[in-house]
This record gives structure tokens, C-alpha cells and sequence, in this order.
């Protein structure tokens, strides 16, 4: 079984209770499913779920290769000139963060509203990038924009492989069941 899922802000990425914080299991019901990979709490956007082994290792094992794309509202005006370094690879002190597949300028997505909002300050401008990676270590999107100048306030994971989150039209808090074929 393999389960997409659109995980709303705030949500742990866990089944297990979580001092009273919302997990997985607020919201799917199936038993026996587990994160095939992992979005940070104050991230949002598409997760697979799965409960076999074989498709969770090749959905995370960075030596398959399978592209994520993620939606980043970042602080200041993001140029393509300002990006070029996330597709060269960035030392983030801890590790070395592969080149990005693609690192870009977009325009202003039409996404659902956040709760809570992105805290709104007029004299900062914001700007929208779109980022594909291959790996997905702990906080790497924020802390690869946070290396170029460009800290990270709202992060939507939009793409698993060809899995993507925006055409199957699926709300935050929902899920349903897909076929492996569909991401790989």
C-alpha cells in the first residue's frame, strides 16, 4: 500500500502521540503504514506512506535518486544569479548538501492559507523559489536558502518523483491511496 498525503503545518510526522501535538494519526487511519520519508513540522505539503519496506527505501535511499520539488516563500528578492550556488552545492558545516537538480525563481504560487499565517512585515519583501533535490537531511531546504542569503518562512514540499501534489488536487489533511507507478 502506498499512501499520498497532504501533511498541514504543524503536524509531527509521527503516528505515535505527541504532547498533545497533532500527528499522522489525526488524520489517516490505516494501520500499518509509516513515513517513507520525512517533512519537519513547520513543513508542509505532499508525504508517502507506506507499509512495505522495499518502496519506503527506494522512495528515501538518496542512491535512487528521486527528485522532490519544494515551494520556498523566501525573505528578500530571490534572483536566479542568488540561487546559482544551491546548484553548485553548499557546505552546510555538518555535511555537504548535493547540487540541487533545480534551483529557480517563480511566481507567486495560488497554494491553500497556512495556519497560522506567515508573519507579515511590510518593509521585507518575500519571494517564491522552487528547489529539487535528491537527498532530504534534516531541515535542508531552510538551511541551504538560509546559506545563500534567503532564510526560509514557508515550505511546501510539492513533488515526489512524478508525483505531484498540485495536479492529484489533494487538500492539506488529506490522503489517498496511489500506485508505486505513480512516483517512480
Amino acid at each position: 500500500m502506498l499512501i499520498a498525503f497532504n501533511k498541514p503545518y504543524g503536524v509531527i510526522c509521527q503516528f505515535s502521540p505527541s504532547a498533545g501535538k497533532p500527528t499522522l494519526k489525526n488524520y489517516v487511519s490505516v494501520d500499518h503504514v509509516y513515513p517513507a520519508g520525512r517533512l519537519d513540522t513547520d513543513s508542509e505539503g505532499l508525504m508517502l506512506l507506506t507499509d512495505n519496506g522495499i518502496v519506503q527505501a527506494k522512495i528515501t535511499d538518496p542512491r535512487d535518486k528521486i527528485a522532490k520539488t519544494y515551494w520556498a516563500e523566501v525573505e528578500g528578492v530571490a534572483s536566479d544569479d542568488a540561487l546559482k550556488p544551491l546548484l553548485a552545492g553548499v557546505d552546510l558545516g555538518d555535511f555537504y548538501a548535493v547540487p540541487a537538480i533545480q534551483a529557480s525563481t517563480i511566481p507567486t504560487p495560488t497554494l491553500w492559507p497556512r495556519n497560522p499565517p506567515v508573519r507579515f512585515r511590510a518593509n521585507i519583501p518575500t519571494s517564491w523559489v522552487e528547489i529539487t533535490i535528491v537527498e532530504g537531511k534534516n531541515r535542508q531546504i531552510r538551511r541551504m536558502t538560509a546559506q545563500v542569503g534567503l532564510p526560509t518562512l514557508r515550505l511546501v514540499r510539492v513533488a515526489i518523483g512524478r508525483l505531484d501534489l498540485i495536479n492529484i488536487k489533494l487538500a492539506p489533511g488529506k490522503w489517498l491511496e496511489i500506485s508505486p507507478e505513480n512516483v517512480f
